[in-house]
């Protein structure tokens, strides 16, 4: 297939385009490179002959007219997002520009390409989204694909009203989509203003390691190289008008994960142990969500797909990427926000 991937620059995007390409897709990369962005993040399929890089921004229908019309995609997994719920805090009007005009520019794009086409039924439109949509659980109780849409921050309520523009052009004009609900990604190539590189990269420099709250807050932590292999599967074989949740089925709160990494370092960076000094507790972020779960039964009856990589395999790979790729991530620690306290809700 020729798949158009939106924000394939990005964590997860980045990702998908990899994992794409050695699986002998072409891959149209289309992406705005904000400041989250970095190519470098798929440098090393930039020279395959079935990859092609579109630099530009959803919100265009020009420059989408264009490239639907250039490249004639069989498919479009739409990832381009803005995503920290933190920035969303302190600056919602870019998170509704992206998460919903840009939707509905792309889905205009892709309908009128679709249409133009003759409405092929092999054509998918893939909108992958967010469990955070549902909004927050208790001690108990897991996200499933019918749990009823709760949003809590400016981030999770664009997501949640993107979702709603996917559906609404399925039903209203025919366009052929699928939609998927993640828990919390992380791996190697991951942004450094969310938690996991936080901690790492702050208890390489001996700085604090700032934990929300108490560190109460659980989310289920899913491995990117996983999600991006559930993403593939529910693109080729997913149902139509369908959603799908993915989970990493790897529940844990924030200060274990805190302290897990802290301990994995203490082993590969055993001069500067114990890691664990510089956990510090800060006030926590306006709206937290206390828990999230995602209940994986649908994806794992229907398409058999469940995560390959636990928690402790995925956090010991993901530090020791951070350990051998200083070179990727040491400049981006200069980019706007990273390394400072966002999402005060003071602004």
């Amino acid at each position: 297939m020729k798949l158009l991937v939106t924000g394939g620059a990005g964590f997860i995007g980045s990702a998908v385009v990899r994992l794409a390409i050695a699986r002998g897709h072409q891959v149209v990369n289309v992406d705005a490179l904000t400041y989250a962005a970095c190519l470098e993040n798929v440098a090393s399929v930039a020279d395959d002959p079935g990859y092609a890089f579109e630099h530009g921004d959803i919100r265009d229908p020009e420059f989408l007219a264009r490239v639907f019309d250039q490249h004639q995609p069989d498919a479009v997994m739409h990832l381009a997002a803005e995503s920290h719920v933190d920035r969303s805090i302190d600056g919602p009007g870019a998170f509704i520009e992206t998460n919903v005009n840009g939707t509905y520019h792309l889905l205009q794009a892709a309908r009128a390409y679709w249409e133009g086409r003759g409405r092929p039924d092999t054509f998918r439109f893939h909108h992958i989204s967010t469990d955070e949509v549902f909004g927050s659980l208790g001690a108990g109780g897991q996200f499933t694909e019918t749990t009823a849409y709760d949003p809590r921050s400016p981030y999770s309520a664009s997501k949640a009203a993107s979702d709603h523009l996917v559906r609404a052009w399925h039903e209203t004009y025919g366009l052929p989509v699928v939609l998927t609900n993640c828990s919390n990604n992380y791996g190697p190539y991951h942004f450094p203003e969310k938690l996991i590189p936080v901690v790492i990269l702050n208890a390489l420099a001996g700085k604090p390691i700032p934990v929300y709250g108490a560190g109460e807050n659980v989310r289920d932590w899913l491995y990117v190289e996983d999600h991006a292999d559930a993403l593939l599967l529910v693109l080729e074989q997913g149902a139509l008008g369908r959603s799908y949740n993915i989970g990493g089925e790897n529940e844990a709160r924030n200060i274990d994960i805190v302290r897990k990494i802290c301990a994995i370092l203490d082993r590969l960076r055993p001069g500067d142990a114990p890691h664990d000094r510089l956990i510090t507790f800060v006030t926590d972020r306006p709206g937290h969500d206390l828990r999230y779960a995602i209940d994986p039964t649908r994806i794992r009856t229907e398409l058999g797909w469940r995560p390959s990589v636990t928690l402790d395999q995925g956090l010991e790979r993901t530090v020791a990427w951070y350990l051998e790729n200083e070179d990727w991530w040491r400049p981006l620690q200069t980019r706007d926000g990273v390394g400072q306290r966002l999402g005060t809700g003071k602004d």
